[in-house]
């Protein structure tokens, strides 16, 4: 039995973010898998908990996992710190309380690389190992004010210097981390995030797809649809504005989370609220209702420009069947030809937008082939889990992906 304890997430039930999708996907592909005993650090309070998880107790099972709540002080934006390194306490005094052995420690993002090298001794100790995940470039994020970029930078460098294997959710990332920190000589391996391909439950007479387009006054088919978090590096400026140039006569949907102050700064530059085809219609929970959403858009648009595989691409390629990205390295690598392209030029969107709105159906039905073929060849969940076993089981198998990752980088 290989324990593998797992902190960065908020936890499970999840709340639909990135960490907590994948760990829901892992844990249900996993949890008749007698060879690995999944440990799933889950926040008890504080942004960000769902209300599954408020309402459960101290310690519980989901998916056969045992998901243990860490209470965290309200210590404002360092509480994600704080979190992660009460979780790893809680993994080290379980190690060694159980005497468990060759236990391995997984970690999400790069959050608490000063305090990094401490636990990653004391698990060594016990005969542990620790693997981190680096997420995206939190560093580059225009939310952060410059110092606190620097420690997010600096975080980084630590964990990667000090992690057994460094598992990277995008081919792009992996080559950042080779490239920048070579001198650390860093054991990586690629192992994206998943996406289903099946289709909604939900019909479109459903009761909650029909109130959702009458609340709304949204139509099938009618409608490019944005699904992700209000934050500058999505290019929701962008977006916005040369939707606006377009000529297009769709509605342009935005599912996202709540940011007034950025909302306000948009009208101001743009007067998009002007603009009755530009509508913020809040968030959806429902994850059925939100597939049958994505399959009956006309069109996704993803402006994410910072990361590595993001889930919402990925749900978008599986679901709707043309897809608009902005062109950064990350994207075209989960979509290949299966979507269109743009940038921030002035006017390339809005030229894209018209061209998109006179698509013919047989062009359509093609990208989406080819964007759900790529979803079922790279990135469906049964694959996703089947690596993450090899990784967790098979260590012949993580030196033979990091002998492929840095051969691949030394003849770019």
């Amino acid at each position: 039995m290989q324990h593998v304890y797992v902190i960065g997430s908020k936890g499970l039930p999840g709340s639909y973010g990135g960490y907590e999708t994948f760990l829901d996907k892992l844990t249900e592909y996993h949890q008749n898998n007698r060879n690995i005993q999944y440990h799933v650090a889950c926040k008890a309070n504080g942004d960000g908990v769902s209300p599954e998880l408020e309402s459960m107790p101290a310690r519980f099972k989901y998916h056969n996992a045992d998901c243990f709540k860490i209470h965290v002080p309200e210590v404002g934006a360092a509480q994600a710190i704080y979190y992660d390194c009460m979780a790893l306490e809680y993994c080290v005094k379980h190690i060694r309380k159980h005497e468990i052995k060759n236990a391995i420690v997984y970690v999400l993002a790069c959050r608490i690389g000063p305090f990094f090298a401490h636990y990653v001794s004391e698990i060594h100790k016990l005969g542990g190992k620790v693997y981190v995940n680096p997420d995206g470039h939190e560093w580059m994020r225009a939310k952060w004010s410059k110092p606190v970029r620097e420690y997010w930078k600096l975080s980084e460098k630590l964990m990667i210097k000090h992690a057994d294997l460094v598992i990277c959710d995008s081919k792009n990332i992996e080559l950042y981390i080779q490239n920048t920190y070579k001198r650390y000589n860093p054991n990586t391996t690629y192992i994206a995030y998943g996406a289903e391909t099946k289709k909604s439950i939900l019909s479109d007479e459903s009761i909650e797809l029909v109130n959702w387009y009458n609340k709304n006054n949204i139509k099938k088919k009618e409608y490019y649809l944005v699904v992700g978090r209000l934050v500058p590096e999505n290019n929701f400026e962008t977006i916005i504005r040369e939707f606006m140039k377009s000529e297009s006569k769709k509605d342009l949907v935005i599912i996202s989370t709540k940011n007034d102050s950025l909302l306000n700064e948009l009208d101001i530059a743009h007067g998009f609220r002007k603009d009755s085809r530009i509508k913020f219609v809040g968030t959806v929970y429902n994850q059925e209702l939100l597939k049958k959403i994505r399959e009956n858009a006309y069109g996704y648009v993803h402006g994410h420009s910072v990361g590595g595989t993001n889930p919402s691409l990925l749900e978008a390629l599986g679901a709707t069947e043309l897809n608009l990205l902005y062109d950064v390295g990350f994207n075209r690598e989960c979509a290949e030809d299966g979507a269109l392209y743009w940038t921030k030029e002035f006017g390339n969107l809005s030229n894209l937008f018209n061209k998109a709105d006179a698509l013919s159906p047989e062009k359509i039905a093609l990208l989406g082939k080819k964007a759900q073929k790529r979803i079922l060849d790279a990135y469906s969940w049964k694959f996703i889990s089947e690596r993450y076993e090899e990784v967790f089981i098979d260590t012949s198998k993580v030196a033979e992906n990091h002998a492929i990752a840095v051969g691949a980088i030394k003849s770019a």
